[in-house]
């Protein structure tokens, strides 16, 4: 590196890097693409309250067994749902672990809507404040 010009370890790990983020990026790509679609989060949101059999779902969702088996299906190869076996029903439920890392990578984010919550938060308090308790002056 005594030209400027970063040694053949630097740019190896350089590489590696790049090839990381730029698979980690492309899996964050997908995982976004598989929860962009409205039926798959209508189901992540049931199965959020609790673990359900496809008929549960077409029947809270209003939509057909193929549909909601595809979904199911595209869900479980991405790792978003697990099934267990009971009796003749297979019951869906959520695994968190892909959500949590789309929690991990909005982390950064959060501070452009925290400070603006915050500020709602603030200005609906100042909107509507609190009764006054009958009997007490100011």
């Amino acid at each position: 590196m005594k030209d400027g010009t970063p040694s053949g370890a630097v740019l190896h790990a350089y590489a590696l890097t790049r090839i990381y983020l730029n698979g980690y990026i492309l899996y964050m790509e997908s995982t976004f693409a598989i929860i962009a679609e409205p039926s798959r989060r209508a189901i992540l949101s049931l199965l959020a309250a609790s673990e359900r059999s496809v008929g549960d779902i077409e029947e809270e969702l209003n939509l057909s067994q193929p549909s909601v088996s595809k979904h199911l299906r595209v869900l479980r190869e991405a790792g978003f749902v697990e099934s267990r076996i009971d009796a003749q029903r297979r019951l869906y439920r959520i695994k968190p672990e892909p959500l949590m890392e789309i929690d991990a990578w909005l982390t950064p984010f959060r501070r452009y809507w925290s400070a603006h919550v915050d500020a709602l938060e603030h200005h609906l308090d100042q909107m509507d404040p609190p009764p006054r308790r009958k009997g007490k002056k100011r």
